[in-house]
């Protein structure tokens, strides 16, 4: 079975990832929260770094009870930052807190984010027939933009169109993968 060249076959995390959930169309939004969250963690690093961590991300963060995140403190903050089984970052793990309150205020404005985030392709997938490797998009362009300027960080095109791409709104499975 063939599959998209960024899969590492000899790791079994990388195969379950790409085989059974990257590309899936996702509504509901605690998953759609959790992946934005992990997707703003991978920044500057990889994806199987995250995945390997994901575990811990889980309990670390409440199992991304947006409800329990938008309360954390600076003793959360403290208790985060000497969690060596997540990525420490100080930055990257208030701006998680900053965007599950901006979350929380999309679900508000939309009645979800799920109808947010599928808004800006009228609710269609977006598939990358080109064949061609790219990194961001104009509609990851405009939804990183809305994103910024609603308060959101770390949420710029390339994640977003990682973050896209992870949530199935952008199909990008390579021509010659079984998925494709």
């Amino acid at each position: 079975m063939k599959r998209c060249f960024w899969v590492d076959e000899k790791s079994e995390i990388y195969v379950k990832y790409h085989d059974q959930e990257w590309g899936v169309p996702k509504y509901d939004d605690k998953e759609l929260f959790e992946l934005l969250i992990l997707e703003s963690f991978q920044a500057g690093l990889s994806w199987l770094t995250v995945l390997k961590k994901r575990e811990e991300f889980r309990k670390a963060f409440d199992n991304f009870d947006i409800e329990k995140v938008i309360k954390y403190d600076d003793n959360k903050i403290s208790e985060l930052m000497n969690n060596s089984g997540i990525i420490r970052c100080k930055n990257k793990i208030k701006s998680a807190i900053n965007n599950a309150k901006i979350f929380t205020a999309i679900q508000k404005e939309f009645g979800s984010f799920s109808k947010y985030i599928w808004s800006f392709t009228d609710n269609k997938i977006i598939k990358n027939t080109t064949g061609e490797i790219i990194v961001s998009s104009p509609l990851s362009d405009k939804i990183s933009k809305d994103l910024k300027k609603r308060g959101m960080k770390y949420v710029g095109t390339v994640i977003i169109y990682s973050y896209l791409q992870a949530i199935g709104v952008i199909d990008d499975h390579d021509k010659d993968c079984f998925k494709y």
